[in-house]
């Protein structure tokens, strides 16, 4: 097996807010087919990325309109789960790993990346397990105390595994908590907190630095994670690597397949424009 990479790429524009996406298929791909595991951090400028559930809310125009009132684009994932807030105190990162002689089980997948983050963040006492009324509910919550401070989900792709977390490590956790239950609440009037979707309360969700009690970077925590994965490989750039080892057709159709899956989101903005 080939000594493990570390990516890293600068916050995304609000412009960009597709590529991340394409790139985790891209690199899932090449971790399945070079049987190296990934690392690879990112983050997006003030978004609510979407899942495919999100999209069918009753009320969807008038749910997308207040996340731009609240000041945040709007993007549609391709994987699954629920609604989740990215923001410059919001760390994304994709553990990714080879299938190849070794069929990780979902359930051990998810606990690969839940050792990381404990080793990563030693201070904190992480459980893991179900915080209903936080936003994207999943049995892989991470959470100190009972209160959520990260979310997983699980994207497979021929022979590779992209374990992917959103850690909220710092910020207006409480804010962002708000945010999102007002989308549910306008989305699904009457309906709020039933079929499936939240009802979400934004004090069971704080963030890395509250659990603390202490001030702390998401660049501190990158190189936590950096260190708990591998101890001695320096991180490089996401977009550099790319341009150098990624295949450009397959990142290419990646990207027009996001655009097509958000292609309702454009028409809702584009109409309330007119």
């Amino acid at each position: 097996m080939d000594t493990p990479l570390i990516l890293d790429q600068p916050l995304y524009t609000s412009e960009q807010n597709l590529l991340p996406f394409a790139v985790t298929d891209v690199l899932t791909e090449y971790v399945g087919s070079h049987a190296q595991p990934l690392l690879h951090f990112w983050q997006l400028e003030n978004t609510m990325i979407l899942g495919m559930k999100d999209t069918r809310v009753p009320h969807l125009n008038a749910g997308v309109q207040t996340l731009q009132q609240a000041g945040l684009e709007v993007v549609v994932r391709n994987s699954g789960g629920l609604g989740v807030i990215a923001d410059a105190g919001v760390l994304n990162l994709s553990l990714i790993l080879p299938l190849k002689g070794n069929k990780l089980a979902t359930a051990a997948a998810y606990e690969k990346m839940l050792t990381l983050t404990r080793t990563a963040l030693p201070q904190l006492t992480i459980t893991a397990g179900e915080v209903a009324s936080s936003y994207c509910p999943g049995e892989y919550d991470l959470s100190v105390n009972g209160r959520k401070i990260a979310g997983i989900a699980q994207r497979r792709i021929k022979e590779g595994v992209a374990v992917m977390m959103y850690l909220s490590v710092n910020g207006d956790q409480g804010l962002r908590g708000r945010t999102v239950r007002d989308f549910y609440r306008v989305g699904l009037k009457e309906d709020f907190g039933t079929g499936g979707y939240p009802p979400v309360d934004p004090k069971s969700m704080t963030t890395v630095a509250d659990s603390l009690a202490a001030a702390i970077s998401v660049e501190e925590v990158k190189k936590r994670f950096s260190r708990a994965f591998h101890n001695s490989v320096p991180s490089r750039s996401s977009s550099r690597w790319l341009a150098e080892h990624g295949d450009s057709d397959l990142y290419q159709r990646r990207i027009n397949s996001m655009i097509q899956r958000n292609q309702l989101i454009k028409e809702l903005t584009e109409n309330d424009l007119l």
